[in-house]
């Protein structure tokens, strides 16, 4: 037998394990033909890139301890001399209540009044006043990011945190192992930082066999520093300079909080979960959790999510939050790739006459990803989404309004990979004040981008047409 025989043979072996495969994980059908198609079109290359990213999974046993210490951690968020009354929306306006029931209900964490939050989407003015912060520190600074780059901004921050270790304030730097890889290369960063008294630990280290074969590509994407238990950074922010090292796309345009109040004991916990999650290590001294008095009247409510946890929380709640708009929608994202629930509910709300915008950017970073979010345009823009395309620097800011009571902010986009395979923080914000706060700085990317006109749109050439189609195939797998 030709070894040409044994390799047709082989191929057709692996099609049809895999098509038992895909086929048990009852996934979406159209993330079901992505796979199947690969697999038949390319064998070898199919079962190898379903091995690395096909399965929303972690280890099992660390999914099982993570769940464990997420449901004992969040029953006490708020706990420890923090408080724990809630403050529902407004029985008046009963529009945020289904979000926030939703919210509740998937990630255990309620929503709680008395906070403040100050918008900045500005990067030297972020940095500067998280250095500030940490300058100020006099118990711990727990920061936690994406991307940690040993740049101009990397070491400024790390300089921040060496003088914090100093004068004895205990610093903990969790930073994802690929987005941060450059802190921890054998000459990075990190072992400066370790060597002065600063933890810093890669979260969800790469390596196949270290994570017991666990999927590689599952990131923890969030952004979250806390000060002393009573300051808390979160959005769209990473520790780098505002170009991100890209000369393409110019300076990346971010949004994050600076947050006070209640709410800063829930982003507590999520830095206490991820960094037991990696180091076994749990903290919950009283000096972790300090009382907190509030700060303000807006009610909040840290929303965490992740696959070790419902794997559809961050979009039922998106969904909660769409269907319950009457007036306007507007969503700033700097990738556009939604599933098939969340278009529906974009362009239900436009039929029912609420005005949706979306605003991206016009240039990106990840051109693929891009080319699959202009596949969608045609679709949204038929049921009257209005869709701008942003176009100085990269616009990565991630929030969405709904009416003059939701406000949304944090780190995911509106795509598969943060709705399903990420870790990722947000945070839901009520009220007519925060809202139209935010509003405010969406209105203003909205004046400065080019708005999609649908007759000129549909006159766009061919190859183009062609070239998103090919890509829209690959959205179920991006």
């Amino acid at each position: 037998m030709s070894w040409l025989v044994l390799l047709n043979v082989l191929e057709w072996f692996i099609r049809i394990a895999m098509v038992l495969v895909i086929l048990q994980r009852r996934l979406p059908p159209a993330t079901s033909l992505a796979w199947l198609s690969i697999v038949f079109f390319q064998p070898e290359l199919g079962i190898l890139t379903y091995w690395l990213v096909g399965e929303n999974r972690l280890a099992q046993k660390r999914v099982e301890q993570h769940r464990q210490m997420l449901a004992a951690m969040r029953s006490g968020a708020g706990s420890n001399g923090s408080p724990t009354s809630t403050a529902a929306p407004s029985a008046e306006d009963p529009r945020p209540i289904p979000v926030s029931r939703q919210a509740e209900r998937l990630t255990g964490l309620p929503i709680i009044g008395g906070n403040d939050v100050r918008l900045i989407d500005d990067t030297d003015e972020m940095i500067r006043r998280l250095i500030d912060d940490i300058d100020a520190a006099r118990h711990h600074v727990h920061l936690l990011y994406y991307i940690y780059v040993p740049d101009e901004t990397g070491r400024r921050v790390a300089d921040a945190l060496l003088r914090a270790a100093k004068r004895g304030v205990t610093c903990r730097l969790l930073a994802d192992a690929v987005g941060s890889r450059r802190l921890f290369n054998r000459k990075g960063l990190s072992h400066r930082l370790n060597a002065a008294g600063v933890r810093t630990v890669a979260a969800l280290p790469a390596a196949p066999l270290r994570r017991r074969l666990a999927r590689v590509d599952l990131r923890n994407h969030r952004k979250l520093a806390v000060i002393d238990g009573a300051v808390a950074y979160s959005g769209s922010q990473n520790i780098v300079n505002a170009d991100y090292g890209h000369r393409r796309a110019g300076s990346w345009i971010d949004m994050s909080g600076r947050f006070t109040g209640p709410v800063v004991a829930q982003l507590q916990s999520v830095f206490l979960e991820d960094w037991a999650f990696e180091t076994d290590e749990e903290l919950r001294d009283q000096d972790v959790f300090p009382a907190l008095t509030a700060t303000g009247t807006m009610p909040a409510q840290a929303v965490p999510t992740g696959p070790s946890q419902v794997s559809v929380a961050l979009p039922r709640i998106i969904l909660a939050a769409l269907n319950a708009a009457q007036q306007r929608i507007i969503i700033t994202s700097p990738y556009l790739v939604p599933d098939q629930s969340t278009m529906l509910a974009l362009m239900m709300a436009a039929d029912r006459g609420v005005q949706v915008d979306l605003v991206i950017p016009f240039l990106s970073d990840h051109p693929v990803v891009s080319a699959a979010g202009r596949a969608y345009f045609d679709q949204l823009l038929d049921s009257g989404v209005n869709i701008y395309m942003h176009s100085p620097g990269m616009l990565h800011a991630k929030t969405m309004t709904v009416d003059d009571s939701v406000t949304l902010l944090g780190s995911s986009n509106l795509d598969i990979r943060s709705f399903y395979l990420n870790f990722e923080l947000n945070v839901l914000m009520y009220g007519p004040q925060i809202t139209e706060l935010m509003r405010q700085a969406q209105v203003k990317y909205i004046h400065e981008a080019r708005p999609i006109r649908p007759h000129l749109w549909r006159q766009r050439p061919k190859i183009h047409r062609l070239a998103e189609s090919a890509a829209m195939l690959l959205s179920p797998l991006l």
